[in-house]
């Protein structure tokens, strides 16, 4: 599946392990919450790069402690209404102000790239045959916004007060 990634649509070089699979000796490899927390000492040894998958229910809060260990966290849209992980991406930069990769896996459509963005998702497992052009597109539709973010962009009232 591509990844949109930096800007720049790319091919995706983790692995996604399914729980009662072995994982690769070399590649980087995505594990469920379940399967961390089943292994968390074994995997904890690996030296190839390891994410973690949560799904919509499972708050960064239950790794918090090993947010270190993990160079890609992915937060699961499983449909467009369930917008939980927007929390959790702001959790992940704000609170344990993680700096390794934020995926956004599952239902993730192109309306809610810029908004994405702005909670901390840097990366977008996105279809098949995605044109990047429409998805990049999005971050020019929304010129003023009105919500601090995790992008740093000035909210509205703070535009108007420095123009006062």
């Amino acid at each position: 599946m591509p990844l949109i990634e930096d800007g720049k649509l790319v091919e995706d070089d983790w692995v996604s392990v399914a729980d009662d699979a072995d994982l690769p000796a070399n590649d980087p490899a995505i594990v469920s919450l379940d399967k961390w927390l089943q292994d968390r000492e074994r995997l904890g040894r690996r030296n190839a790069p390891l994410g973690v998958r949560l799904k919509a229910g499972q708050s960064p809060d239950l790794i918090a402690d090993d947010l270190g260990r993990f160079d890609v966290i992915a937060l699961e849209f499983p449909v467009f209404t369930d917008g939980r992980a927007y929390s959790y991406a702001r959790t992940l930069r704000e609170r344990y102000a993680y700096a390794g990769q934020v995926r956004a896996v599952g239902n993730v459509l192109r309306d809610q790239y810029y908004f994405m963005r702005r909670c901390g998702f840097d990366a977008f497992e996105v279809a098949d045959g995605t044109r990047l052009e429409d998805w990049l597109e999005s971050d020019r539709e929304i010129s003023v916004v009105y919500q601090r973010a995790t992008d740093g962009r000035p909210p509205a009232p703070t535009l108007r007060s420095e123009k006062s």
